[in-house]
Formats: structure tokens, C-alpha cells, sequence
């Protein structure tokens, strides 16, 4: 017996089916998500607690941590391309009672993962400054950006194989186990940041190696709650089906995240011509949403792994019902939390940094993104079921919708014709368009479904 299962009891395969496929579909996913939803918070307190403290400092540091996310985001990415994509995967076949090819899938994944993570930590030492600038350093901040990157760089091949142990343990049904491997490392930074930071006077690099070593903290953690401590050989097995598995479902969650990167980038950038005070304004307002798309998120991937083990049985009713559920609470989520932020934003943005002229640039950009927050929902929830269903081309695209195809363009050309206003409702704008683009798909999507149950029924299996 794993330590992990001497004080945390676990389902038998049969028993997590059985659930699966069985219970009330609202609490199911209310149960998958609730640890889901607690990790995507604990993903998000990373750089929150870095912002906080760092922001005590000077308008300047807290311009530099903020260029850092869109290379933790990319970081993130790649870890949920091979979890989602391994996870999807594992729970089909455990959906179809496989469970020796979930095993290999979730050994494989995880190695390779941290043999990526390795590569891009290497290539990112050897690249600092022109990454630095990249990310959107002026030469104001590009010392201080260097100093947090340089560490943080150290942190990656633990985050991507941290990403993906934790969704693996998602889709198998285990959340709260992957949970308490994220919340362990968020704690322990939230500790370490003031001792660095102030104590020990690191200041920004502060910052970063208490990151770094929450991270890694997390890492061992995980291993423990996946069972690979004690140390055991992985069951390493690299072939077509795998691959293409992983590919196949893991492709829209990399572009999702990926892209999310490049347009906080085109963001930065178009903040620059602005002054450093509005870059650090993009900083504050970006952890600030992140709390309301966490949860968001966290919803939509505590759906997909009963999606999956529904859909690996057929069970297309369970699906539609499930996928309603989570549109019209994550919608209703997100219009209590946006009517929340929207009244206290100047508030919000002065607990980051107390500079007027980060409050200033700060509270408009944050309300403009509150008024259509509650978009989110249809927008996520409807990537996500397509994901799901193994439709690659399609959730790629709509996973680059929001902040590619409409974003990016518009972040380019708003700024330049009204000025930081356009730059404050450049999201808003966006998430305008691709939910009217999204609710086509989503459309189809339960005209598909519709047919699916019918074709069942006719065949005569059970509903």
C-alpha cells in the first residue's frame, strides 16, 4: 500500500465507474469541481502572492513580476497539454474499464512532461534578456525583470510535471488529492514571500525562489498523492496511441493557455506606451480576474472528467444535463462575483499597489472586464465539451477565440484609436464577440447531443 492510501481513502476503478456513470450528474460535478476550483485558486495565489508583496516595494517591481506571467502561463500550458490530454484519455478507458492503459498514459505523460520541462528551462538560461524583453521589459524594468525570471526559470520542469500529475489525478476522478498537492506549495510561498522578500532582503528575487520552492514542494507532494512514493518504475510506453492521445485531447488546452500568453504580451507591449504605472495597473487587474476565471475554470475541469467517463460509456443524456448545469452556474457565478468587483475595483486594485496612478489606469480596466465577466461561462463550458468529445480542430479554434482571434487584433488597433480607454475595453470587447461566435457552436453542440440520445434510444440501450 502507497502512503497516500494508507490515510486517504480511495475508490476501487469499479467503484469510480460505478459513480460515474451513476449519480446525480449536478452533484457529481459539483463534487469533481469543488477541489478543481480550490487548485485553480491556489494556481492563481502563485503570482498573487508575489504581486502583494513585492507591491510594498515600488511600482517597478510589481511592473517586473507581472511581465513574468504570460512565461508562467506558457509553462502552464504545455503541463495541461500532456494532463488533459493524458487525463482525457485515462478517463475513457477507465470509463471503459482499461485500466492498465490509463496507467501507462498517466507514467508516460508525467516523464515527459518533465523531460520538456528540463529542455525549455535550458533554452530559457540561454535566452534571458531577449525573453525578458519579449515578455515586454522597457528598459526601465528589464534588471529587475531579468532577476525574477532568471530564478523562476529553475521552477519550470516541477510546474509542467506538477500540471500534469494534478490533472491526471483530475480526470481520474481524484481531484482532491492533486488538490492538496497544489495547496501545499501555495501555502508555503504565501510563508516564504515576506522572509525573502523583507527579512532577507532578496527583494524580487525574493519573490521568486519562494516560488520556486513552493513549487517544488508541490511537486513531491503530488508524487506521494499519485502513488509514485515510494519510488516505483514508471511503466514508461511511448507508441502511436499514446501520442496521438495526448495530441488529440491535449491540443486545445495548449493553445487555450498558450495564447492567453501571447495576448497578455500584445497587452504589456500596448500598456508600455502608456508608462510602467499602467503596466503595473495590467498586473493587478489581471490576478484580480483571475480569481473569477479560476472558478470558472475549475468548474469546467471538474465537468470534463465526468464528461469523459460518460462519454467513454455512452451515456449522452448524463452529458447534455451536466453540460447546462455547469453554462447556467458559471454564468450566475460570475455575474454576482463581477457585480462584487465592479463596486469595490478601486479598492481591489490599491490592496496590490497603493499608487494613484496604478488606481487610476487600474479601476476602469477592472470594471470594463467585470460588465462582461459573466460571458465566461457559455465560453468556456462550450470549449470544453467540445474538447471533450475529441473534436481537436474545433476546440482549438475556440480555444484561441477569446484572446487570439478577437483579442490580439483588437488590442493593436483600440489603443491607437481612443487611447488607454481602448486599451481599458479591449477585453471587454472581445469576450463580447467570441460569445456571440461561441453560442453557434454551442448550438450544434446540443443538436449533436440530441442525436446522440436518439440514436441510443432507438438501438435500445439504456438512457
Amino acid at each position: 500500500m502507497c502512503i497516500r492510501d494508507r490515510y486517504f481513502q480511495m475508490m476501487t476503478p469499479e467503484e469510480k465507474r460505478h459513480d460515474m456513470l451513476h449519480s446525480p450528474v449536478e452533484l457529481l460535478v459539483c463534487k469533481m469541481a469543488v477541489p478543481t476550483i480550490i487548485t485553480m485558486l491556489i494556481t492563481a495565489l502563485y503570482n498573487m502572492a508575489d504581486t502583494y508583496f513585492v507591491g510594498r516595494l515600488d511600482t517597478v517591481s510589481t511592473a517586473a513580476v507581472g511581465l513574468a506571467l504570460p512565461l508562467m502561463n506558457v509553462i502552464q500550458a504545455i503541463g495541461f497539454f500532456f494532463g488533459h490530454g493524458s487525463g482525457n484519455y485515462m478517463a475513457r478507458k477507465l470509463g471503459e474499464g482499461d485500466v492498465k492503459a490509463s496507467a501507462q498514459m498517466a507514467d508516460t505523460a508525467a516523464v515527459l512532461s518533465l523531460m520538456m520541462g528540463v529542455i525549455l528551462s535550458l533554452l530559457g538560461y540561454m535566452n534571458i534578456r531577449p525573453l525578458s524583453q519579449l515578455l515586454g521589459a522597457t528598459p526601465l524594468l528589464m534588471e529587475s525583470t531579468v532577476e525574477y525570471v532568471s530564478v523562476l526559470l529553475i521552477g519550470i520542469p516541477f510546474v509542467m510535471a506538477s500540471f500534469t500529475m494534478n490533472n491526471q489525478l483530475r480526470f481520474q476522478g481524484n481531484a482532491f488529492y492533486g488538490m492538496i498537492g497544489m495547496a501545499s506549495g501555495a501555502v508555503l510561498n504565501v510563508i516564504l514571500d515576506p522572509v525573502f522578500i523583507f527579512i532577507l532582503g532578496m527583494k524580487v528575487r525574493g519573490a521568486a525562489l519562494a516560488t520556486v520552492s513552493s513549487q517544488i514542494i508541490s511537486f513531491i507532494v503530488l508524487l506521494v498523492m499519485s502513488g509514485r512514493i515510494p519510488f516505483r518504475k514508471p511503466d514508461f510506453v511511448l507508441n502511436g496511441e499514446i501520442v496521438s492521445a495526448i495530441f488529440r485531447f491535449g491540443t486545445p488546452s495548449l493553445f487555450r493557455q498558450s495564447i492567453m500568453s501571447v495576448s497578455i504580451i500584445c497587452l504589456n507591449h500596448a500598456a508600455g506606451n502608456f508608462g510602467e504605472a499602467v503596466i503595473a495597473a495590467v498586473s493587478v487587474v489581471n490576478k484580480i480576474v483571475m480569481i473569477g476565471a479560476s472558478v470558472v475554470i475549475g468548474f469546467g475541469q471538474g465537468f470534463q472528467p465526468v464528461c469523459g467517463f460518460n462519454n467513454g460509456a455512452k451515456r449522452y443524456d448524463r452529458i447534455k444535463r451536466m453540460y447546462l448545469f455547469c453554462i447556467k452556474a458559471s454564468t450566475l457565478f460570475m455575474m454576482v462575483f463581477g457585480a462584487i468587483v465592479f463596486v469595490f475595483a478601486p479598492q481591489l486594485v490599491a490592496f496590490f499597489r497603493d499608487d494613484p496612478d496604478v488606481i487610476s489606469a487600474g479601476t476602469p480596466l477592472l470594471r470594463f472586464q467585470c460588465v462582461t465577466g459573466f460571458l465566461q461561462g457559455i465560453i468556456i463550458m462550450t470549449n470544453m465539451i467540445v474538447q471533450n468529445m475529441g473534436k481537436t480542430l474545433l476546440a482549438s479554434f475556440l480555444a484561441i477565440a477569446r484572446q487570439g482571434v478577437f483579442f490580439i487584433p483588437l488590442v493593436l488597433i483600440l489603443p491607437q484609436v481612443f487611447g488607454l480607454t481602448g486599451l481599458q475595453m479591449t477585453q471587454s470587447v472581445a469576450d463580447v464577440l467570441t460569445a456571440a461566435f461561441t453560442a453557434i457552436f454551442t448550438a450544434k453542440t446540443l443538436r449533436s447531443l440530441d442525436k446522440l440520445i436518439e440514436e441510443n434510444q432507438n438501438k435500445g440501450e439504456v438512457i
